[in-house]
């Protein structure tokens, strides 16, 4: 039999999940590893937030050209992108935020790091390259890979997606965004300001994952203003002319030069055997577990981070990594409570959800606030005056539960809100905050007043948001 190394904790993956999961582990015991045969650098740090944000601002800092005639600044007519300059720009950062993960991480781990790929023989057993690792406890964070249909891999290189666009070295005169989630949304509208002609297309009626009808269409409204959006219909693509791929979705087609493929993202399980591990998949293809534990059924193993194919972000990840870590090295397995869940699109303007789902709502014992950006003064100013924000409270108690929003600096807006649930705040007390004029703040305050007006919890005889000593 070959021998076999034995350690305390296995950690399947060093992206953001399992780098968080390590420094947990770290502080119980020296006897681990950490095993990932792929890229290094973390999702976030390689092909997703930082890259992404990194374009979206080069084209942010362009578009604002279009208002410059109105503040009175000449010349705007005149600036141009230069496509290679930009992402050469774009890849550089990319390579700064890639570069300080790997020397916080990887970089010095000696021994304890393998890279290579690993699977299970048994249930506490591992392949890891050439080597036998028993584990005492596993944590898998793998990740997840993009989705693109065998039919569409067959075009070769006109075929992108977040693993390929940011590797660009100059900008495609036209390309098709297959998919209008957070990644199709940011990137089709950064890349339509960096002057490339873009086609959204989506098979659902929706954007940026939205269920509330009224902001969903504000939003739809707004992006669609930039780039045409073609809703409701599966995409087909086949070879067009001079080398173009030929994009069809319903009675529309256009022919571009790329196509980025935007229509999700797979856990990374496939390599691992699971099966040789007793671990079975649910209708979903992920493990059942438990997502407060994040213990697959009662095994000594955990899962987190994108894998698990629950909340594919980074400060959730980053949770879920703690959560294995801790337990991973516990006697027994520890429950957390879990935090407001929080959504941010990165488009103009941002795209928010958090706490409760607009089609989670209990219609009936909820009540609905709302207000557009069209007056508010300092969305005015900056010549972004354009959006919706919903607030979601519970009838009973006042209490806010949710919210919905497509709005100038919504991601401010969101964390503020944010906050509101975690502290478990009614729209009174809301209300009684100090709001500071003029600040796209300032968007919160007639709503939670409203929705106060509503519920009847407010003084005839005093304004809600002051409050008798």
């Amino acid at each position: 039999m070959p021998t076999e190394q034995l350690v305390d904790v296995a950690i399947l993956g060093a992206g953001s999940a399992g780098l968080y999961a390590l420094g947990q582990v770290k502080r119980k015991t020296e006897n681990f590893v950490l095993v990932d045969g792929g890229e290094l650098g973390t999702t976030c740090a390689r092909v997703g937030c930082m890259p992404s944000k990194a374009v979206i601002q080069i084209a942010d800092d362009f578009h604002r050209r279009a208002i410059f005639d109105r503040e009175g600044i000449e010349g705007g007519d005149g600036l141009s992108i230069l496509g290679e300059e930009a992402l050469e720009h774009v890849q550089d950062l990319r390579d700064i935020f890639v570069d300080k993960v790997l020397s916080t991480s990887t970089d010095d781990m000696g021994e304890e790091f393998i890279p290579e790929y690993a699977r299970f023989l048994e249930p506490n057993v591992l392949q890891v390259g050439e080597q036998r690792i028993r584990a005492k406890s596993i944590v898998i964070a793998t990740g997840s890979a993009p989705v693109v249909p065998d039919a569409w891999k067959a075009f070769g290189e006109r075929i992108l997606t977040t693993d390929e666009i940011f590797e660009l070295e100059a900008l495609p005169q036209s390309m098709a965004v297959i998919g209008l989630g957070v990644i199709g949304l940011e990137l089709g509208q950064a890349f339509r300001r960096l002057g490339v002609q873009i086609t959204g297309i989506d098979q659902l009626e929706t954007i940026g994952h939205l269920d509330d009808p009224e902001v969903s269409q504000t939003a739809i409204e707004l992006i669609g203003k930039e780039m045409p959006l073609w809703l409701g219909h599966a995409a087909t693509i086949r070879e067009g002319d001079g080398g173009k791929l030929a994009v069809s979705a319903g009675k529309r087609s256009v022919e571009v030069e790329k196509v980025l493929v935007c229509i999700g993202r797979r856990p990374n399980l496939d390599r691992l055997a699971l099966h040789n591990a007793g671990i079975a998949l649910n209708d979903e293809g992920i493990p059942n577990y438990n997502p407060n534990t994040m213990q697959i059924e009662d095994k000594p193993v955990f899962i987190a981070g994108d894998v698990n194919a629950d909340r594919p972000l980074l400060h959730e990840a980053a949770d879920e990594g703690r959560i294995a870590g801790i337990n991973a090295v516990a006697r027994k397995p520890v429950a957390f409570r879990r935090k407001t869940p929080l959504f941010i699109t990165f488009s103009d303007p941002n795209i928010v959800q958090l706490g409760m789902r607009y089609a989670e709502l209990d219609q009936d014992k909820t009540v609905v606030g709302s207000v557009t950006f069209g007056m508010l003064g300092r969305a005015l100013i900056m010549g972004r005056n354009k959006g919706q924000l919903r607030l979601y409270a519970e009838k009973s108690t006042g209490r806010l539960l949710g919210a919905s929003l497509v709005a100038p600096h919504g991601e401010h807006l969101g964390h503020l809100l944010t906050w509101c649930i975690e502290q478990n705040l009614t729209v009174q007390q809301m209300a009684r905050m100090p709001f500071y004029h003029p600040v796209i703040e300032e968007a919160i305050q007639p709503v939670v007043r409203d929705l106060v007006a509503q519920l009847g919890l407010g003084s005839e005889e005093y304004p809600p948001d002051l409050e008798l000593l």
